[in-house]
């Protein structure tokens, strides 16, 4: 029905995409098409490249060979054909979905393509979601129960924590009828991905069938969804707006002041909440695990340590502040140096640089007689931090210099036949020190 398929705009899909580069693309700016081989992505190509002389820019296009379909390969090949046509150079990077993944198959694949997009060198990354994707997004994360930021569904430019390049989508003012038409107006070829009529996929089965039956009853239903999350993303952003003022006063670097949280009223102190955690370049928690965060961080005592778990990482409240953690790195067992200028500790998560100095350090002679391990804490460690000077307690000496807990568990320690000489941030066994003139080993923690 044609009311099914009227337009945020009324002008032809090159017209929609052109105003979008307008908008955004500053000339001779580095693109990116995320291209799948799909009809929409096919479109945005065959726009793209009509639009260089007018709109000059550098055009790249990726592809995410994901291996979950047994066409694959031949998906790989007709983007690689189609780019050759085009004069555009195409990547192609190769990801292993587990079929178990916890996150389920079509999580796991949007956070590895979304992993490889981070990574790329440009100045826009540009994906070809389109208004009745739109449509969809804004019900999925209604029926999950999603506040105002998740309401408003896609930006048309969209800076991710962590990306290097801008994400922007130039087709969200446009349906996908239209995508379509366009495709068969000029002759266009691409690939079905039969897995897109799976219905067991909850996007998949609102397209399929959720939504035509809400266009039959409300014609024009696709664009009014796309016009409604326009409006949230409004309300989103003055609540950004409102959570930049209180951040204000409580948001110091990387923690954030539990005093100032809790005399928030708890809408503000849970959008404030939900800001900083977003700031940290993290996924948001369920409103059930966000709302049981706030009530711990402000109902604990003022030196109550608490830590909730969230994915990879660990929401820690240590001395009235609150601090995102990154998960603590698998235990594993101590590994041996022999002689190496470089080592990863995998228990503590980093690498530990070696340098061969002079008059400083530990000394050499010392470590090339021993049995020497790097590691981290079992307990009960012991350090002489100065000559005549007692040994003392590795967790006192923590405890002193305020080293917070969650980096005691990883904090890289070294020692020579089961005796502990050096702790990274802390210091050397004075009884092993290098003399003046003397050959030494400087540990350091290294990136």
């Amino acid at each position: 029905m044609a009311a099914s398929r009227k337009r945020l705009s009324n002008k032809p899909v090159t017209g929609i995409v052109a105003d979008s580069l307008a908008r955004h693309v500053p000339p001779h700016a580095r693109l990116i098409l995320a291209l799948s081989g799909g009809i929409d992505s096919v479109v945005l190509l065959h726009i793209l490249c009509a639009l260089r002389s007018q709109h000059p820019f550098d055009l790249q296009a990726v592809h995410v060979h994901h291996g979950l379909s047994s066409h694959a390969d031949d998906w790989a090949g007709f983007c690689a054909r189609l780019c050759e046509s085009h004069a555009v150079e195409l990547m192609v990077h190769r990801v292993q979905i587990a079929g178990d993944d916890p996150a389920g198959i079509e999580a796991a694949a949007r956070r590895e393509r979304q992993h490889i997009f981070s990574g790329l060198a440009a100045d826009f990354i540009l994906t070809a979601h389109q208004q009745n994707d739109q449509g969809e997004t804004l019900l999925l994360q209604m029926l999950r129960g999603a506040g105002p930021k998740g309401l408003a569904a896609m930006a048309e430019l969209q800076r991710r924590p962590g990306w290097r390049a801008a994400h922007l989508r130039p087709l969200l003012g446009v349906m996908r009828a239209d995508l379509h038409a366009h495709a068969l107006t000029h002759k266009l070829c691409w690939v079905e991905d039969g897995s897109n009529q799976d219905v067991r996929y909850r996007r998949n089965a609102l397209r399929q069938q959720v939504l035509p039956l809400v266009e039959l009853h409300f014609p024009g239903a696709t664009t009014t969804l796309a016009r409604a999350a326009a409006l949230q993303a409004d309300a989103a952003g003055l609540l950004d707006d409102l959570a930049r003022l209180d951040a204000a006063d409580a948001i110091s670097g990387k923690r954030l002041d539990c005093a100032v949280l809790g005399a928030l009223s708890l809408p503000r102190a849970r959008n404030l909440l939900r800001y900083f955690i977003e700031y940290q370049g993290q996924p948001m928690p369920s409103a059930r695990r966000l709302n049981e965060a706030l009530r711990q961080l402000v109902e604990a005592r003022h030196d109550a340590g608490v830590c909730l778990k969230l994915g990879a990482v660990s929401l820690v409240r240590y001395r009235g502040g609150v601090t995102l953690v990154p998960a603590a790195p698998a235990r594993s067992a101590p590994v041996h140096w022999r002689g190496e200028t470089r080592l990863d500790v995998p228990a503590a998560g980093v690498a530990v640089q070696l340098d061969a100095v002079v008059g400083a350090g530990l000394k050499r002679a010392v470590l090339e007689s021993a049995v020497v391990t790097l590691g981290v804490r079992q307990g009960g460690e012991r350090l002489r931090l100065h000559a005549g000077g007692p040994h003392r307690s590795l967790k006192n000496l923590m405890q002193e210099l305020a080293i917070p807990p969650w980096q005691r568990e990883r904090l890289p320690l070294l020692w020579c036949d089961g005796q502990l000489r050096w702790a990274a941030g802390i210091g050397l066994d004075a009884d092993a020190l290098a003399a003046p003139g003397e050959p030494g080993v400087l540990p350091r923690v290294v990136a």
